[in-house]
C-alpha cells in the first residue's frame, strides 16, 4: 500500500461527510480535496465506451501469466489519503498481487483504501475539469503509475505515466488507431471500436 503525502492532515468537514452519506444511489458522489461533488450517472455513450474498454482489456483481468495478472474494477469507491479523498474512477486496475483476496469476501468494506496501479477516466463535459485537475493530482499523490483519459466526444485516448512525481504524456491516440498503450501494451486495442455507435 502506498503512503499518502498530503500536506493537509485535516479530516473532511463533518457537514461534507454527512452530505456525502446522503447522496442517492442514482448519483455519483466524490469528496475531492475536502469538497463534495455530486454528479449524474454516466450517459449511455460514456458507459458504452467504458464497457467496450473493459472488454478490450479483458485478457489482462485473468489468472497470473501473460497478459493476465491484473484485477480490473468498474467504478470502485476509493478512499485515499488522510482526509480521505473519496473518489470513484470510471475504471481501475491493480496488479493482482497488490489487491488482497479479502476485498472480495462477503462483509468486506465497500471502499478500497489501496491506490490502484492504473486508472482510467472517461471524460464528459460535466467531469473533464475534475478528471484533468484534482483527480490527476490525487492519483499523482497516491503513486498511481498510469492514468488514461478517454474522450468519447473527441475520440481520443491520452496515456500518462508517473515519472519521478510528475505526469509524462506518453501519447495521444485518436480515431481508428490500434493502440499498444502502457501498461497494457501487450495487446492491441482498437480505439475506433470503443467509440462506434
Amino acid at each position: 500500500m502506498r503512503a499518502a503525502t498530503s500536506s493537509d492532515p485535516t479530516p473532511n468537514a463533518p457537514a461534507v461527510e454527512q452530505a456525502y452519506a446522503a447522496i442517492p444511489a442514482t448519483m455519483i458522489g466524490e469528496i475531492l480535496d475536502g469538497e463534495l461533488h455530486v454528479l449524474p450517472r454516466p450517459r449511455p455513450r460514456h458507459a458504452r465506451a467504458t464497457t467496450r474498454l473493459v472488454r478490450g482489456l479483458g485478457p489482462f483481468d485473468d489468472e497470473p501469466g501473460e497478459p493476465g495478472g491484473w484485477v480490473l474494477l468498474v467504478e470502485p469507491e476509493l478512499h485515499l489519503g488522510p482526509k480521505p479523498d473519496k473518489i470513484v474512477p470510471d475504471l481501475v486496475g491493480y496488479h493482482r498481487d497488490r489487491l488482497p483476496a479479502a476485498v472480495f469476501e462477503e462483509g468486506a468494506a465497500g471502499a478500497l483504501t489501496i491506490a490502484p496501479d492504473w486508472a482510467c477516466e472517461v471524460l464528459s463535459e460535466g467531469t473533464e475539469r475534475l478528471d484533468r485537475g484534482v483527480k490527476m493530482r490525487i492519483y499523482r499523490r497516491e503513486g498511481v503509475r498510469h492514468v488514461w483519459l478517454l474522450s468519447p466526444s473527441l475520440e481520443t485516448l491520452e496515456v500518462y505515466r508517473l515519472d519521478a512525481g510528475r505526469w509524462t504524456l506518453l501519447d495521444t491516440f485518436e480515431g481508428d488507431a490500434v493502440v499498444h498503450a502502457e501498461p497494457f501494451e501487450a495487446l492491441p486495442l482498437a480505439l475506433g471500436a470503443l467509440f462506434a455507435k
